[in-house]
């Protein structure tokens, strides 16, 4: 079924799921007036800035839009949601964006961001801050390139700006709470061996 501005069905319900999971029913009022791509640090080195993605989801191209680097560059600084003269929540619409694409598989723009994503969140799950050598490590066995930046680790270590083990947070099982309450259930050593 094809709707007025040659949206289909299937792409008119994504947009909707991007108003609902954002909660911002106000996205088609965004007049494009640009002030949260001119505000927007990361603008430069997004395909489409931030006010074209509002505008795609307003034609409802929403394979573009998950398809777009720009919502895996976002920093969600809110730069662009403290601009915005429609009180449209631009980083939380782009987090949105996020979401949908890793549920639907789209993360081809973004692999590493969202691998590092994983790692990063995992870090923090298990250690309740970020280990940052385990995360850079993890990245680069999942890339295929071991020693990739191997070059900025010795000089971080030989700074003293990365250690070579871990550092728990007194608050670890708090932060578990936290992360299991949304879903993300953390698992000991233990019951990941025996699966």
């Amino acid at each position: 079924m094809i709707l007025l501005g040659g949206k289909n069905a299937t792409e008119k319900d994504s947009v909707g799921a991007v108003v609902r999971a954002s909660g911002h029913a106000t996205l088609l009022h965004c007049y494009q007036c640009g002030k949260c791509t001119a505000g927007c640090p990361l603008a430069f080195g997004m395909d489409y800035n931030p006010n074209q993605i509002i505008r795609l989801l307003q034609l409802g191209r929403m394979k573009q839009v998950l398809g777009s680097r720009a919502i895996w560059i976002c920093a969600g600084c809110w730069t662009c949601t403290t601009r915005c003269p429609c009180s449209i929540d631009i980083a939380r619409v782009m987090d949105s964006l996020r979401v949908i694409a890793r549920r639907e598989g789209q993360t081809a723009q973004g692999r590493d961001v969202a691998s590092f994503n994983d790692l990063f969140l995992q870090s923090v799950r298990r250690y309740g801050r970020v280990f940052e050598l385990s995360v850079v490590l993890g990245l680069n066995v999942r890339r295929r390139r071991l020693f990739h930046d191997a070059d900025l680790g010795r000089f971080m270590l030989a700074r003293g700006k990365l250690r070579f083990t871990a550092e728990k947070i007194k608050g670890v099982k708090e932060v578990r709470r936290l992360f299991s309450r949304q879903g993300a259930p953390v698992r000991t050593r233990k019951e990941r061996v025996k699966e």
